[in-house]
C-alpha cells in the first residue's frame, strides 16, 4: 500500500468538532507537522475534511 504525506498548514482553533478530530485522527498535533499516513480511502476522507487546514506534501 502507498503511503501519503500530509502536513497541518492551519490551525484548528474554531473548527467544527468532527474536523478537528480528522486532523488529529490523522496523526498530526500542530501548525507545520507532518506525518506519512497509508493511503486509504479512510485517509483520503480526512484529508479531504480538512482540506483547508492540511495539504498533501510530494514525497
Amino acid at each position: 500500500m502507498n503511503k501519503i504525506k500530509v502536513r497541518q498548514k492551519r490551525s484548528t482553533a474554531g473548527q467544527l468538532r468532527n474536523i478537528i478530530s480528522s486532523v488529529r485522527g490523522l496523526g498530526l498535533r500542530r501548525i507545520g507537522h507532518t506525518v506519512e499516513v497509508q493511503d486509504t480511502p479512510q485517509n483520503r476522507g480526512m484529508i479531504n475534511a480538512a482540506n483547508h487546514l492540511v495539504e498533501v506534501v510530494k514525497s
